[in-house]
């Protein structure tokens, strides 16, 4: 597959890997990649495997779903158990589980929920059922904003009453700040997520790099560029520089897309603050329908409870989201918690740590267990 293969090449990555291992010497290297869709690239193909073991690699909060607080998802389901609505939403949506149950068990009960592919979808549903009310579920960071800001943008010109957005969209700077300020976890740099970049550019990564001085590199989703990545930032911080470096410049533009951010901003304001999963409440961290389109926010036209819920006790995705714990460190991971019957969030997502883990990552939990076992001794001697 040409554009693919190419960055699947072993041999090239067998030879990089060599090279990060020669060059990462006798410290402890701990680099986040942001995306969840890079833990996916990183345990499907072993690169962990390649990399030496003083390279570690900690997954970030950049899985969409993973992110979306409990309370959140309740909201949800109750919008679709309204007799009048249409619920639509992606399909990693419909198994997360809630308070009581996920959007799937209110299917199953009765409730009209559908899975679509696109919120074009939903619009094209709400013009189908001029009687009924369509409400879509948006999710996603900056990447599938500009697909919800254009459904809307579509619905006012073609003058469809019936279509509404539960906006959950959130950003990728405010999370990075917070993890940046939290003293649970030291980080020496960043992979930073390839499809958000495509649209922001990598200009707002630039705080990273000033304030907090650690490297940033915006990384593609094959092996090889997840490798090259790795290496880009060790010879940053062996160089001594501090920079935002584009890895993925065949996809990722410096400035961005400016079309994208255009209509994002015709479309959505910031919310003044938002809830995230393990993180708890951020500041402007997350966007919201403007004024002009009060009657197709969702938030406006139906009665949403928007009651904080606890997660359940042996669920730690917070603690996975935030790069804090391995999953498999997770007590009910693998047991209690599989992709069949999930716990949380990161179980469940395409995009989830803890779903790259249970389905690639078997063969890395040795090395993970063997790396806390060497912390936990080196700590033991210093006390």
């Amino acid at each position: 597959m040409k554009f693919a293969d190419e960055f699947r090449d072993a041999d090239l990555a067998r030879a990089l890997g060599a090279r990060i291992a020669a060059e990462s010497g006798d410290r402890h290297w701990k680099i986040m990649e942001v995306c969840g869709g890079h833990t996916h690239t990183i345990f499907k193909y072993g690169i962990e495997d390649l990399l030496p073991s003083n390279v570690e690699l900690v997954h970030g909060p950049g899985c969409p779903v993973c992110v979306i607080p409990m309370g959140r998802l309740d909201d949800g389901i109750a919008l679709a158990r309204d007799p009048e609505v249409i619920f639509t939403c992606f399909g990693d949506l419909m198994r997360v589980p809630g308070a009581n149950g996920s959007l799937l068990d209110a299917k199953a009960e009765g409730a009209d929920v559908r899975m679509v592919y696109s919120p074009l979808d939903a619009l094209k549903l709400a013009k189908e059922n001029p009687d009924r009310k369509v409400v879509f579920y948006a999710i996603g960071f900056e990447t599938t904003a500009p697909s919800t800001a254009l459904t809307l943008l579509h619905a006012r010109a073609q003058g469809v009453k019936n279509f509404f957005v539960f906006c959950n969209h959130v950003t990728i700077i405010p999370p990075m700040k917070a993890i940046l300020d939290s003293p649970d976890l030291r980080l020496d740099a960043f992979l930073g997520p390839g499809h958000v970049s495509s649209v922001v550019g990598i200009r707002p990564y630039e705080f990273v790099t000033t304030t907090y001085n650690k490297p940033v590199v915006v990384v593609g989703f094959e092996p090889l560029d997840i490798l090259q990545g790795v290496h880009m930032v060790m010879r940053q911080i062996l160089e001594g520089r501090c920079e935002v470096e584009n890895q993925y410049k065949r996809v990722v533009h410096d400035e961005g897309n400016p079309k994208s951010l255009e209509v994002l901003a015709r479309v959505f304001s910031i919310r003044p603050h938002f809830e995230w999963r393990g993180l708890g409440f951020i500041s402007q961290s997350a966007l919201q329908l403007r004024d002009e389109f009060a009657d197709h926010d969702a938030e406006k036209a139906f009665t949403v409870p928007g009651v904080r819920v606890a997660d359940p006790k042996a669920c730690q995705c917070g603690e996975v989201l935030k790069g804090v714990l391995k999953p498999w460190e997770c007590k009910v991971f693998g047991t209690a918690c599989t992709p069949e019957t999930p716990i949380g969030t990161c179980m469940v997502s395409s995009e989830g740590a803890c779903a790259a883990y249970y389905n690639f990552g078997r063969y890395s939990r040795s090395r993970d267990r063997e790396r806390v076992l060497a912390g936990s001794a080196a700590n033991g001697e210093r006390g």
